[in-house]
Order: C-alpha cells, then sequence, then structure tokens
C-alpha cells in the first residue's frame, strides 16, 4: 500500500504542475481515497489474467472505466491496448503514463481467494496464466491514477496520457 501511495501522489503533483504544500495535502487525501479501489482492481484482475495480445476482459475493464471518468477512450491498439487521454483546464505539456496488462503462462501456487485459476494456450499446450510480474498491480494503479486525474481535471495542467500496454512480455508466434 505505501508503493501505491508514494507513486500515485507523485504522479498527481507532477500532473499539476507543483508540489507546494497544501497541493501535497490534498493529494494524499484522494489517493487514499482511491486505495480500496484500487486493491479491488488488482484482484480482479490478478484473478483473471490474460496472456500477452489476449487482455480482452482487462482491456474492456480499463476502456469501461475511462470511459465513465469522461476519458477520451481508443481501444483495440496493437489488438488489445487502451489509451484514455484527458485535456486539463490549464495550459501545459503533454504528459503520457504506461502500465502493462499482460499475464505469464505460470501456473499460480498461493492459496488466496483471489488466486488465479486461469489457463490459457501458449506453444500450442494448456498452461496456467497469472500476474508474476506485477502486471495487475500497474493497470490498477494506472485506473487509480485515472480516478484521481478527474477528479482534478480543471487544475490538471496540459493533457494526460494513460496508456495500457498490451503483450509487454511479448506477442506470441504468429501475432506479429
Amino acid at each position: 500500500m505505501r508503493m501505491y501511495r508514494t507513486i500515485l501522489s507523485v504522479a498527481v503533483l507532477a500532473a499539476l504542475g507543483g508540489t507546494h504544500a497544501s497541493a501535497a495535502e490534498t493529494n494524499a487525501q484522494l489517493v487514499q481515497g482511491v486505495l480500496p479501489q484500487i486493491t479491488a482492481w488488482r484482484r480482479d484482475i490478478h484473478q483473471h489474467p490474460e496472456l500477452s495480445n489476449r487482455e480482452v476482459r482487462t482491456g474492456k475493464l480499463v476502456a469501461d472505466e475511462l470511459k465513465k471518468l469522461g476519458y477520451e477512450v481508443r481501444s483495440g491498439l496493437a489488438h488489445t491496448g487502451v489509451v484514455g487521454v484527458l485535456k486539463g483546464g490549464q495550459p501545459g505539456p503533454k504528459l503520457a503514463i504506461r502500465a502493462d496488462m499482460d499475464a505469464l503462462p505460470v501456473t499460480e501456487q498461493v492459496d488466496l481467494p483471489f488466486a488465479s485459476k486461469a489457463t490459457g494456450e501458449y506453444l500450442g499446450k494448456t498452461v496456467g496464466v497469472m500476474h508474476a510480474c506485477g502486471h495487475d498491480a500497474h493497470t490498477a494503479m494506472l485506473l487509480g491514477l485515472a480516478e484521481i486525474f478527474a477528479k482534478l481535471k480543471p487544475q490538471l495542467h496540459g493533457e494526460l496520457m494513460l496508456i495500457f500496454q498490451p503483450a509487454e512480455e511479448g506477442a506470441p508466434l504468429g501475432d506479429i
């Protein structure tokens, strides 16, 4: 949780174009408010992992959440990627932040309520699939930032582009 708070706070301060104390206090409150939802998204994505270029469910979840928040959404990029764009209320530069969405062909071997039971086809074999690299957390944290930035849109400097990348672990054979 501490890592989530730190990453989110730094990104929010950067997008607002400043680091003064009152902004930091407001940002801490916003970050604290979105942490339960980030945890819920992370557990959901963790329980439903998808291999590279197969992130259909995850991409839909991301696109739906971004649309609800008022982002301009482009989906289906590089097969299953999603980009959300939010134009701030203040002039300023463009800021892009990226998160990866794909999982690995690895069988999860822990006993958690949200552990992956998913399988997929990899190199012609049915294999277990799990988020072993933290991409579930990356995606959830970026969705959390999306929610915070949507609330701060009038103060946001410039344009924000949130990139949800598919196939970071490498596209399956034949998908290149």
